[in-house]
Parts: C-alpha cells; structure tokens; sequence
C-alpha cells in the first residue's frame, strides 16, 4: 500500500495545458476516483502518477519519496487499461505471470501468487485458454490479475470497464469493490461514469479543463456541491437551473415562470443562479399554492423510476425524477412544480455555492406569484 502526493503538478503539450497546478493527496488505501467531461486531463493526471508521462512542472510522491523523475517501471505501481492488452499467443497463465517470469522469480513463487490470484478473481478454470475464448468480462479479469499478481504499492485504472455491456459492468464494479477491500491496496481510478465514481469511491475528484474543481465523499459532492459545475455534472438527470437576482430586501427573483422566492438575509450573497434536483420536484395541481406552473411535455417510464420533462419556458425544460408513478398527464397540460425550501441550491455571479442551508433561518419564507 501507498500514499500519494501530487504538488502543482502540471502538464503542458506545446501551448495546450492539459493539467493546471494539481494538489492532491490520497492516504494509503484509499480508493480515490478521477472524474470529468471528456478532455478534463483525468488520464494525463492518472498517466502523470504511474510515470507514463512526464510532468512539465511540480511535484509526485508515492509512499512518502519523490519519483517525479523515476521511471514508470521503478515506482512499484501497476496499470490497468481500457484496452486489456493481452498477449494473444499467450494463455490465461502465462499472461498473468509473464512479468514474474520476465524478473526471474521463481517457478515455485510464481505457481503460488498465479494460484492466489486465480482464486481472488475466479479464474482458475480458465488459466489454459487464449484471450480470444474469452469474454469481455474474463479478459478484465486477466487484466487485473495481471497487476495484482506483482503485488504493487499503488494500482491506478483507467476506465477499464468502458468497452463491457450494462450487466457486465455492474458485475466489475462489485469485483473491484470486493477486491479493494481484501487487499487494502490504494487504488486511483479513471472513469467518465459517475455511476461507477459514486459507488466505488471512498472520495472523488472532479476535474474540470485540467483543474481540481473539488474533492470530496460521493455524498458530501452530491449534497454539497462547491459550485454550479459540480452541481450540475453530479446527478442524473442533472440539476435544474433558472436565473436568478436579489433585490436590495433580499427576495430572490427568478425568470421562467416570474415567481418570486423571499429569502431572508440574502442582500450581501447576490445569487445569479437558482438549482434543484430532479427528485426535489414534485408535480402537483397548478391551482395549488406555494408552486410554479409549467407545461408537461413528456414522461420516461423506466420502470424503477420515471422521469417528466415539464417545460418552464421557450428555453428553459425542467426535469422530475420520481420513484413512483407520475400521472400520465397530456403533452401540453398546465401543472405546478413544488419542493421543500431546503432543496434549493443557490449560485453567485462566479458559479459559486451560496450555503443557505446554515445562513437562512427559515430557508424560504415565501412564493407569491
């Protein structure tokens, strides 16, 4: 097991920066999982950290020593790729010992770590067969036995359950799940899949055009995000957002449906921006109190839950997430949205959280129309 510790590490390619000033530590054993859009620098970070790439400037510690000039095959760390790259003249066995046997180690101590190994990961029926009789879900598996048969201080992935079907991956995410846990190794993972970030991770790290945005448990960025970017990648569907302004009495005002929220001690916070989540929503009669009114347009029956797109305005269609039955209202039909005053999340003019929740008391005093 390993600590890791990255000081204003960057990485430039020509005039591109791909990472800017990263800071970050991971504690030994932790599972920590990368995170971002497509291009945010969460592979170049993770490559950085194996040695696979050089950094243009600052620092990488593992274990508590710098390897920042140490080479990918003398920082003890093993990587496991999208693509299993596989050797495929090779059966199971030997591409699982074939670095062992590479450092001449053994028949003896390669016989007992391939054994170990093939059992952890279920694989030992399969240990005479070639990559290409293999499922997706078996050539992960070779994969990872690959790397943990070396028995390294640090494993890094790098969205390795990409190429598998739905089912498949569910099933890989409890294996890996499993396999962090009996082995207490530090993992750092890459995905683009926040499914995969909020079930695997002990802490995540959003990254966002080369920049840590923020670091956190899956719930503390879920339930507090530290700005509208977070909020609104975390979440799916994502989080609702309508402009909004406060007065000089501090009565948030937002456009779509010309409501107004009353907010108490607001004057000095100046939101722009007013969210909520999906399942914060709930759709009622539009001749209730206390809601906005929208146009229903259409519902998505997913079976476990469902989800209605309800239109604000010409630009602006919120969406409801909801565990039971939405009534199946006509495309076109006036219905009222309403949620609890806490739900509301509050933005200022740079995208940054306003913390109402401790600020306000109560939260919303009003809605008048």
């Amino acid at each position: 097991m390993a600590s890791v510790t990255l000081k204003e590490v960057s990485k430039s390619f020509g005039a591109f920066d791909v990472l800017r000033s990263i800071d970050l530590d991971v504690e030994d054993g932790e599972f920590v999982v990368f995170v971002g859009p497509s291009g945010c620098g969460k592979s170049t970070l993770l490559r950085v950290i194996a040695g696979l790439v050089p950094v243009s400037q600052g620092i990488v510690s593992i274990d508590g020593e710098e390897v920042t000039d140490v080479p990918a095959s003398k920082r003890g760390v093993a990587f496991v790729f999208q693509s299993y790259a596989l050797y495929p003249h090779m059966n199971v066995a030997r591409n699982i010992s074939f670095a062992l046997e590479t450092a001449r180690m053994t028949k003896a101590e390669i016989g007992r770590r391939l054994a170990k190994v093939a059992d952890m990961l279920k694989i030992g029926h399969l240990l005479d067969r070639k990559p290409k009789q293999l499922s997706g879900g078996q050539r992960q598996r070779v994969a990872i036995g690959r790397a943990l048969v070396s028995q390294p201080k640090l494993f890094l992935f790098d969205e390795p359950l990409s190429n598998l079907d739905a089912d498949l991956r569910m099933e890989m995410r409890f294996e890996i799940a499993k396999l962090h846990t009996e082995v207490g190794a530090t993992m750092i993972y890459v995905t683009h899949d926040q499914t995969e970030a909020m079930t695997l991770a002990d802490r995540i790290v959003i990254l966002n055009h080369g920049r840590i945005e923020q670091v956190g448990t899956p719930r503390e960025l879920y339930d507090h995000p530290a700005n509208k970017f977070v909020a609104g990648f975390l979440g799916s569907p994502r989080m609702n957002f309508a402009p909004a302004r406060s007065d000089e009495r501090g009565r948030v005002i937002t456009g779509p449906d010309g409501f107004e929220l009353s907010i108490d001690q607001l004057r000095a916070q100046k939101p722009t921006t007013l969210g909520l989540r999906p399942e914060a929503l709930e759709i009622v009669s539009p001749d209730k109190s206390g809601c906005i009114k929208g146009i229903f347009e259409r519902v998505e029956d997913l079976g476990y839950e469902q989800i209605a797109y309800i239109r604000l305005s010409e630009d602006t269609i919120w969406t409801v997430r909801s565990g039971g039955v939405i009534p199946a209202y006509a495309s076109g039909s006036r219905i009222g949205l309403r949620w609890k005053p806490e739900d509301i999340y509050l933005f200022n003019d740079k995208d940054q959280r306003i913390e109402t929740r401790s600020t306000l008391e109560p939260a919303i005093v009003g809605i008048s129309r």
